[in-house]
């Protein structure tokens, strides 16, 4: 697996990067590959989403965008996780990939010592009733694209700007608050890296065994 870090990149762009480096795995010139970043304030509207659910912007750039889902908010200290994945033979399940990052997130915040769940029916990572990351992909050719956005340290008073994905009432939180500890977003990068590999490498062998 490549592993690509843009930093602190423009959503559009990172968007770019996004698409070059899928085409490159789609034509065979390189192969699965995990970008790793941090977006400038940006709102982003999913295929089924409504700029209904979208209070005020005050001047934050709003996107329509071709991933899976609604309305959710990135920026600054909030890690943000696109793997461009060929999906094949028992792999070519997406609702399958969608529970793998679900998974990802979960174990990488158990290793803050944080117990975290995915909840039936509402896509996403929750800490009790607090949500705390999203997930909204894009297949082509079964190449994913797009991905998952787990929140670290971001400045939580943007989320009320929107009805988070969609849902009225939820309540969006972070590692750093819940931890009530500062968390530096290249040590979470580290630990997010480390659980995305243990947990390919469990699905790996749960498929190997079935």
């Amino acid at each position: 697996m490549r592993y690509v870090d843009l930093g602190l990149s423009d959503y559009k762009e990172a968007y770019r990067v996004q698409r070059e480096i899928w085409e490159q795995v789609v034509g065979g010139t390189s192969g699965n590959t995990l970008i790793i970043t941090e977006h400038k304030s940006v709102i982003t509207i999913g295929r089924a989403g409504s700029r209904d659910n979208i209070f005020k912007t005050e001047g934050i750039e709003v996107l329509n965008i071709d991933r899976g889902g609604d309305v959710t908010y990135h920026g600054p200290g909030q890690l943000i996780a696109y793997p461009i994945f060929r999906l094949e033979n028992e792999a070519r399940d997406i609702h399958g990939f969608l529970k793998f990052l679900e998974e990802t997130g979960i174990d990488f915040l158990s290793k803050y010592g944080v117990e975290a769940e995915a909840r039936p029916g509402l896509r996403g990572i929750w800490v009790k009733d607090e949500k705390i990351g999203s997930i909204g992909i894009g297949v082509k050719k079964w190449v994913t694209y797009h991905g998952m956005a787990i929140n670290i340290n971001p400045d939580l008073k943007y989320f009320s700007f929107i009805k988070p994905c969609g849902i009225s009432g939820v309540k969006i939180t972070s590692l750093e608050a819940l931890l009530k500890e500062k968390v530096g977003i290249e040590d979470a990068k580290l630990k997010f890296r480390e659980s995305f590999k243990e947990v390919s490498l469990l699905a790996e062998a749960v498929h190997k065994r079935q």
